[in-house]
């Protein structure tokens, strides 16, 4: 069996090549760098380390790699696989969706090559390879799209392995966290498959993708703008304050409250899950830098996003929102001077004024309760943090009801 999967990054070779490398794939990695890819392909293995306390570890073999730029060797790799995964981000899916489109093409001129092929983005957020799907079909032929739609299949799914940033020794070894999980819904395959050992796969993805986006992931950033406000550098100091930690913890029992609404998960179990992601934060065998985890404040903000999304669901049912709305307007003052969005976000502000800012790109209108909060919450920020912020303090009247 052969898989393809693009992003030859921490992602790529701390859980997606593992998963499919022990379900009996062969994995062809395709990535950009040319020092990994030229290792890959010289090795066929590399070690992953797992952050516990004995650091176990293990190989992942039958591999190789490619290089994006081989256009001819990726599609052709594509046309022979059954499988194609991605993790490179959802913003860059649409720089490999050319290369994707002919690797379909391809195959699908092979009349003796019609078995399904399923294309799997792994990115984290909600239908990222529907998202992919689009931009693959923007770049193939009307008379191939009708047969790509009876024979390749786009499942969403879900995955949640923290990976921070590292370097090594072994450009190729990577440390991961012993927690894992990718959930795919069977409704979105077709045809005859092989499982991936691993991989949960049910009936309905919307609440396990919700589950992680507004618990994993609120959380973890939540932790971070919280964070860097306090001048911590990892999110495992971070999480060793105990302000900051119950503010986290605050987080995520505002989101379980929606969470347990909306897709009738059992609070007692909701709540282990909660401490179970509690304890993931604050893993000690793990160095995770606050500047990775708060990165692309714009997106995370964004209305559809971890932050703004359940703050605003979770107001409409009548839900508390107190520490979601003190995690957004922590966010709004992220300013590390190395994330483009970051500078980008604190250039709007200045230009604009922040009131503008969160109806202009959170989407929450000036006459909304949310805004008004927002506004309160980061002008007590400001006189908690004069050293930290840059805001002005803006005088609000907030509607009550």
């Amino acid at each position: 069996m052969r898989a393809v999967h693009f992003g030859a990054g921490n992602i790529g070779r701390g859980f997606i090549g593992p998963m499919l490398s022990d379900s009996g794939y062969n994995v062809c990695f395709v990535g950009r760098n040319k020092s990994k890819i030229a290792q890959l392909q010289k090795r066929g293995q590399y070690p992953v380390t797992l952050a516990n306390k004995n650091r176990d570890s293990f190989i992942v073999d039958n591999v190789t790699a490619i290089n994006l730029n081989d256009t001819e060797d990726v599609t052709r790799a594509i046309a022979e696989a059954e499988i194609v995964t991605t993790a490179v981000g959802i913003s860059a899916l649409k720089d490999i969706a050319e290369t994707i489109a002919q690797g379909i093409e391809r195959r699908l001129e092979n009349s003796r090559n019609l078995n399904p092929l399923h294309i799997i983005a792994c990115e984290n957020g909600i239908g990222s390879s529907q998202k992919l799907k689009k931009s693959v079909y923007r770049h193939m032929k009307q008379s191939f799209k009708e047969l790509a739609d009876r024979n390749v299949a786009f499942p969403n799914a879900m995955v949640d392995r923290i990976v921070p940033m590292q370097k090594n020794t072994d450009s190729l070894e990577i440390l991961v966290e012993p927690f894992s999980e990718w959930v795919i819904p069977r409704s979105g395959m077709i045809g005859n498959y092989n499982e991936i050992k691993g991989v949960h796969y049910v009936d309905s993805l919307a609440p396990y993708l919700e589950r992680k986006l507004y618990t994993v992931n609120t959380g973890h950033c939540s932790a971070a703008y919280f964070g860097y406000l306090e001048g911590y550098t990892s999110i495992q100091e971070a999480m060793s304050d105990p302000e900051i930690r119950a503010r986290v913890h605050g987080v995520l029992k505002e989101t379980g409250a929606l969470l347990v609404h909306l897709y009738g998960f059992k609070p007692i179990e909701h709540d282990r899950y909660i401490e179970k992601m509690m304890e993931r934060f604050t893993n000690p065998n793990f160095n995770d830098k606050i500047t990775r985890v708060a990165r692309s404040p714009l997106r995370k903000l964004s209305p559809n996003d971890r932050l703004v999304k359940p703050a605003m669901l979770a107001h409409e049912l009548g839900f508390e929102t107190s520490h979601l709305v003190s995690a957004i307007a922590s966010a709004l003052y992220f300013d590390h001077e190395k994330d483009p969005e970051a500078l980008q976000l604190q250039a709007d502000i200045r230009n604009h004024g922040l009131s503008e800012v969160i109806a202009a790109q959170l989407k929450i209108p000036t006459e909304h309760p949310l805004h008004g909060r927002i506004i309160l919450e980061s002008n007590k920020l400001r006189a908690r943090y004069p050293h930290r912020t840059r805001m002005k303090t803006i005088s609000v009247k907030v509607p009550y009801f």
